[in-house]
This record gives structure tokens, sequence and C-alpha cells, in this order.
């Protein structure tokens, strides 16, 4: 898929990793004179975090000369919790608080852990650009469309709103594993997990891209990120959450800043497991990407948390404190 440079850089990473697949490849002709492996930071977990954590690894990287390498993969929130509670990666990545449930397996497997918001996201409902009809949608139409008694049962577009046309509705949703699932179910179905299950899931939020913006009856939902990476070819809903006087809002970052997008704004967070800080490596990427992170969450279409908030996440872990963080209120 096409992204610039804004679009989380996905091309560069693509291109980098292709000349060092080459560049091994030639290292098996030659005598090697001298060999050492880079020192390798772990990261899995939420596809919605992925842009701003892979923005930071890059340019991590870029300052390390090649002596550190970050991997950073994408299994959602749940399947990232698994890994890290498991003890396969240093930092989770996450677009939810971790569960008490995943407390218990990590606490299980001697894992402490330092939690740290890192930006906030406007959680994006998104249709075809050829969809004249779904300009906005309230917070019970959303919730009439995914609710898990819709299955089989809520097909088309008239079924949703009277006035739309009576054509087949194709969905597109994350999976299972992941954050925005758990969240999107519980702020709009009031119960998390709680979904249709006949839509076409996945824990990569480009093939959730993929899929709506090759459909006109299409819909979905994804971060903010993936939508302003791929404005061109979707269109996202304004959505009314029926309890304000704001009417239907667009996600946008001065509507989660000032409130009015909701329910769909939240913080979206990484996990540092306290043992990997004894890493030179970790602790300086984990320092590195909290002093970054403003930045870089522009960069790619992210909210920055208020500067505030940024200066108590370094203090946290440089002390190495543990538990939830508290952030403003509705978030």
């Amino acid at each position: 898929m096409p992204v610039n440079k804004k679009n989380f850089k996905l091309n560069r990473r693509t291109l980098l990793s292709a000349i060092a697949a080459v560049s091994a490849t030639a290292a098996l002709a030659v005598p090697a004179v001298k060999s050492q492996s880079p020192a390798t930071i772990k990261i899995d977990g939420s596809s919605t975090v992925y842009p701003i954590t892979e923005a930071v690894a890059e340019e991590f990287q870029n300052q390390k000369r090649g002596s550190v390498r970050v991997t950073v993969g994408i299994s959602g929130t749940g399947g990232g919790f698994k890994k890290f509670c498991s003890g396969e990666t240093d930092i989770s990545n996450a677009s939810r608080p971790i569960k008490e449930s995943e407390m218990e397996a990590c606490k299980a497997a001697g894992i402490d852990y330092i939690e740290l918001p890192v930006a906030y996201d406007a959680l994006t409902v998104v249709v075809h650009p050829q969809n004249t009809w779904a300009t906005s949608m309230t917070v019970s139409e959303l919730k009439k469309l995914w609710e898990p008694g819709a299955q089989g049962k809520i097909t088309k577009w008239n079924q949703v709103r009277s006035s739309w046309p009576d054509a087949p509705l194709k969905l597109f949703g994350p999976g299972a594993d992941s954050g925005t699932f758990d969240y999107f179910t519980e702020e709009v179905v009031g119960e998390s997990k709680a979904s249709r299950t006949d839509y076409t899931p996945s824990e990569d939020d480009n093939v959730l891209v993929q899929g709506v913006s090759r459909d006109r009856n299409a819909i979905g939902y994804f971060g903010l990120a993936y939508y302003e990476a791929n404005k061109s070819r979707l269109k996202a809903v304004a959505i009314d959450d029926e309890k304000g006087t704001e009417g239907a809002v667009l996600p946008s970052p001065e509507t989660v800043n000032n409130g009015t997008y909701k329910p769909l704004s939240r913080p979206i967070y990484i996990y540092v497991k306290k043992a990997a800080t004894e890493k030179p490596e970790v602790r300086e990427f984990v320092e590195f990407y909290l002093q970054n992170a403003a930045k870089l969450a522009e960069e790619v279409a992210y909210v920055p948390l208020p500067a505030a908030d940024y200066a108590k996440a370094r203090e946290r872990f440089a002390k190495g404190e543990t538990g939830r963080v508290a952030l403003r209120e509705g978030l």
C-alpha cells in the first residue's frame, strides 16, 4: 500500500528491510572480518499504536547507527499482551488499558510493567468514498449495526436508517485480539467483546482499509492514523453521541482536544517490562519515545498528550512506577 513519509514511513522501512536482506545474503558469500550483532528491542501489540511506535523506532535506530535493532509486530492489543506476559517482548503496544486477566497473567509470570500513555486516538468509522448517504451516524445506529443481535438480521443499509438505500452491507472490523475491538464494543454496544461475528475481521488495520476502499457498500472502523493515511480512498463518518448539543462530529485533533468527539476518543499506550529497563538500549529507547512522542504523534496523525502528561510519564518511567495512569476525565 503506497504511503508517504507522514503516513508513518512504511516505504522507507520496507526499503531498509530489503536492503538489509540483500546485505545479509551478500555477507554469506565473503569472510567476515568482524561481526557484532546489534542489541534488539522486541515490541508487539496494537496495530493502532504501531504507526507512532514504528516512527519512533525508525528515528531511534537512525540515531544509533546500527547498534540497536527495534522490531515492531502487529498482533493486536490482546495478542501483544499474551506475548508480553509470557516474556517474549520488552514493550507492548496497547490501544486500551491492560485488563485484569492480563494483569494476573503477567503477575503469574513475575513480570512487572510500567504503563505509559503516548498519545490520543480518535477511533474512526469509515465508508467508501462513493457512499453518499452515510455522512453521519448516531451511537444508537452503530449499536444497531454491530450488536450481537444484528447478526444475520441487519444486512442492508436501509435496515439501519430507512432513508438509506436497499443495498447490502459489507462490514470490516478489528479481530477479537484487538484493543480497538474491545474499546468500540464497550463504548458502542455497552459490553466489551459483544459484537456480531459475520464481518471480515483483522488485527491489521491495513487489511480493513483495503476492504472498505474496494466496496461501495462497506463500512468499518479503526484508528485515526489509518484513515488519515488513506483519505483519498475512504470517507470518515461523523458521530453523534446523542448526549450533548454538538450533533454529529467528525474525528480530528481539534474535536479530540475539545472533548466533542465522543465516545470514540481514547488514549493509547505502551507497556514496558520493568526488568527490560535494566538493558541500556530499552531505557534509552523509552526515554527517546517520551521525548519525541508529541512530534511523532502529529506526524502519523494522532493527537499529542498535553505537555504536562508527557512530563508525568517521563517522571513515572524514571522512577519505575507501576500501576494505572490517570488522564483527563472521560479518557
